[in-house]
């Protein structure tokens, strides 16, 4: 099976036809895109004007003083010609300015929506819950930000104009016809039923096959950003030649799926050109003969032939232009099914200032459970007392980690509630909320850039002396000043130059300058070295004092000093006290204690918390 593209195909998606989802999107820019359409048009107007001037040529040099100019009150041919060859000069200068125009305002047009599209959906994929980015691949929708936003741009910069040539070609030619010649304008006129259904039959053959190269290369960017992410794994399992086969095999199914939509999309010129040659054979033949016999000028001869073929043989451009429209529409389905989603996490109206927030948690009665799955937390009731330290233990899959997402509402509560001073959290304005806290997490993520820049990350404006302060604090600043370029050194894509422990040294210092009321640590030393951890613990012992503390811990031994330790086990708590407490119960804690230090009774051992009275 291949890995999941990315598409957003639940909740998003909308009835509507695609080109009128883009143009409802588009509708802030209905002005300019007016104007463009204008220039188009206005541009094959003009370019249509030389077969006329060829026609009025011809009529000029065969009737001579009785032309068409003549009639109009110029009878000398040399003025005739002169007048013809400043109409000439005026239609081939506007022609040209109309050109220039509909490029630029194409192009530009093209390029604002494109970035507007772009910084709507990323806008709105930071809005969404982590539910609906778990159940989705990062290649996917990698994908849709930029192949499928690629894709609509090529569209406005191109296709759009083609087709308001074409359609003013039509119309321009076909009223020509009626009125220059209304016995032979039905040949020309015949084939466009033609040429119109076969365009549509075209392209309703053509959409399912686009949608699915648009799948495809979600697959196809998957593979990639997964590979690209994973080559230490695949260096160290030798899976170089495998992950290249199956790099290979998403490609070769991106490849056999454009090359089922060319099969199709390539019969389009051939068969539309045969039934184009009909109409310019009979226009040939019967205007022709029409005029050997005097029943049609010589000039309006010409011009027919020549507006024939500027009727008839741009429509061999369709395929090329309706297989860039399907493309397109391809794509603004998957970008549009993005914005469509709706943010299951609205913002609170309550206004809640960091420096106004005390730290005091309650968790009352809460139950939460991943979509239809067992609840992961059951009935969990939780007291964290402004400025206490609380210790959340528990084996792996308790639901430890679970609680820090509800905290900061990275999901919706289900049942229960959580209040900050006494405030429901969904009634706190999220940015509030989420800056009242700081979280410290085993997982950390720098950001491709500078040590300084992810220090400040979320405190951006902080000043060198500020930076450096909140990295003495968090043990970090003697390791930053050994490296090559000291705070100016470039971590790498997660960090990847450092070594863990140093990582979590810095997604510490990012915490303390970040200097929230209410601290949040999951897991911050599970995954380092006994020194490492020690120089952790020094700066927690610090930055926890008078300050609201979760210590989400695996390793007992961070959390024994907290003011109440609770004990997860199955979602529930099951044990709750202090450290000693818990001891004496000789319950679960204890025995967890037990196995992780060997001693048979309680004792003060090392570590934790040691909470500035």
């Amino acid at each position: 099976m291949p890995p999941s593209s990315g598409l957003p195909r639940t909740g998003g998606e909308s009835p509507d036809p695609p080109l009128r989802r883009l143009l409802s999107y588009a509708r802030p820019h209905r002005r300019r895109i007016g104007l463009a359409s204008t220039c188009s048009i206005l541009n094959k107007i003009f370019d249509l004007g030389p077969p006329v001037l060829i026609g009025v040529a011809v009529d000029v040099v065969v009737q001579r003083e009785a032309s068409f100019l003549a009639r109009l009150g110029v009878v000398e041919i040399w003025d005739q010609l002169l007048l013809l060859s400043a109409i000439t000069l005026v239609i081939w200068v506007l022609e040209s300015v109309f050109q220039y125009a509909y490029a630029i305002l194409w192009r530009n047009l093209a390029q604002v929506v494109q970035h507007e599209l772009r910084l709507d959906a990323y806008r709105h994929l930071q809005e969404l819950e982590l539910a609906y980015h778990e159940e989705r691949s990062t290649g996917g929708l990698m994908s849709i930000l930029s192949d499928d936003i690629n894709q609509l741009e090529r569209f406005l910069d191109i296709g759009a104009n083609e087709i308001l040539q074409v359609l003013t070609t039509v119309v321009v030619i076909g009223a020509a016809f009626l009125l220059l010649a209304p016995s032979v304008a039905w040949m020309a006129i015949l084939p466009m039923p033609v040429v119109v259904g076969g365009s549509i039959w075209f392209q309703r053959r053509l959409t399912p096959y686009y949608a699915d190269i648009r799948q495809r290369v979600g697959y196809l960017n998957t593979r990639l950003v997964n590979n690209l992410g994973g080559l230490t794994t695949i260096k160290a399992f030798t899976a170089e030649d495998f992950e290249a086969g199956q790099v290979a095999r998403e490609s070769q199914a991106y490849r056999e799926s454009n090359r089922r939509a060319i099969r199709v999309s390539s019969a389009f010129v051939p068969l539309i050109r045969m039934v184009i040659l009909v109409g310019f054979t009979a226009i040939l033949l019967y205007g022709g003969m029409e005029t050997v016999e005097g029943n049609l000028a010589v000039g309006t001869y010409s011009v027919l032939i020549f507006l024939t073929q500027r009727l008839l043989w741009p429509l061999t451009r369709l395929g090329e232009t309706l297989d860039q429209y399907q493309r397109a529409m391809a794509s603004t389905n998957r970008v549009m099914d993005v914005l469509d989603t709706p943010v299951n996490i609205r913002t609170g109206t309550r206004s809640l200032p960091a420096a106004a927030v005390a730290g005091a948690l309650e968790i009352r009665g809460l139950t939460f459970g991943y979509g239809e799955g067992e609840p992961v937390l059951r009935n969990v009731s939780i007291s964290v007392p402004a400025g206490a330290t609380v210790g959340i233990v528990g084996a792996t899959g308790s639901g430890k980690s679970t609680l820090v997402k509800l905290l900061l509402r990275f999901y919706e509560i289900e049942e229960g509630e959580i209040t900050l001073d006494g405030i429901p959290l969904r009634e706190i304005r999220l940015g509030d909320l989420r800056r009242s806290m700081g979280l410290v997490s085993q997982d950390v993520f720098l950001f491709h850039g500078t040590v300084r820049e992810n220090v400040e990350y979320g405190s951006w404006g902080a000043s060198h002396e500020e930076v450096e302060d909140a990295a003495r604090r968090a043990e970090a600043h003697g390791f930053i000043l050994d490296l090559p370029r000291g705070y100016d050194t470039v971590v790498g894509e997660r960090g990847q130059k450092l070594s863990g422990g140093q990582r979590q040294r810095i997604a510490l210092a990012r915490a303390i300058l970040k200097d929230p009321p209410l601290l949040i640590l999951d897991e911050a030393t599970s995954a380092v070295d006994n020194e490492t951890e020690a120089a952790i613990q020094r700066s927690l012992d610090r930055i926890t004092a008078d300050r609201t503390t979760i210590a989400i811990a695996h390793r007992l031994s961070t959390v024994r000093n907290a003011d109440a330790i609770y004990v997860l086990e199955r979602g529930r708590v099951v044990e709750a006290g202090t450290h000693g407490e818990l001891l004496a119960r000789e319950g679960i804690y204890a025995g967890l204690w037990r196995v992780q230090t060997g001693e048979p009774h309680q004792g003060e051992g090392r570590g934790g918390f040691r909470k500035a009275k």
